[in-house]
């Protein structure tokens, strides 16, 4: 594999990970995808070069504008969580397959302010607009085949909030 392209194991899993960021009232961070009405919260995959840290505050930057200073890393999970893409989402051209994620999760806190967001400063942005919503709240709101994976990880972090 070369560097820049997303790391997949044997399973068939890409390693990827994924941030939950609160304030200071211990909200959490929720954001529409651009151009569709799905929210969910940051993530994405960890090249071949990085470490999930390192991935964290990449994938941060590039989805909200964020850079380290403006967060204080809390806590992450203590291993991989899973979710299986549902079959009709697959991309079945591409090489190896993916069939789902295995991701690290992070719990930040805002230290910078609501004004160091941007979630125009990539080319491509992720997101169109964003919220502070209640901890608890992606659960229900996340598409269905996530909502396994929202819930542990929330779970092992709810200690930080």
């Amino acid at each position: 594999m070369t560097d820049g392209i997303k790391v997949i194991d044997s399973n068939g899993f890409r390693a990827n990970v994924g941030i939950i960021l609160s304030n200071s009232e211990g909200k959490v961070f929720w954001a529409r995808r651009a151009g569709q009405n799905n929210w969910q919260f940051p993530q994405g995959g960890i090249d071949e070069d990085e470490t999930p840290l390192e991935a964290m505050y990449r994938e941060l930057q590039e989805e909200t504008g964020l850079l380290p200073e403006h967060v204080e890393v809390v806590g992450r999970t203590d291993g991989w969580l899973r979710y299986r893409i549902p079959n009709h989402l697959l991309r079945r051209r591409s090489k190896p397959l993916c069939i789902g994620q295995k991701q690290i999760w992070f719990y930040l806190r805002l230290v910078g302010k609501e004004s160091d967001f941007d979630l125009r400063c990539s080319d491509k942005p992720e997101f169109d607009c964003w919220r502070w919503v209640d901890y608890w709240t992606p659960v229900d709101e996340i598409v269905s085949f996530k909502r396994k994976v929202y819930k542990q990880a929330l779970t092992q972090l709810e200690r930080y909030v």
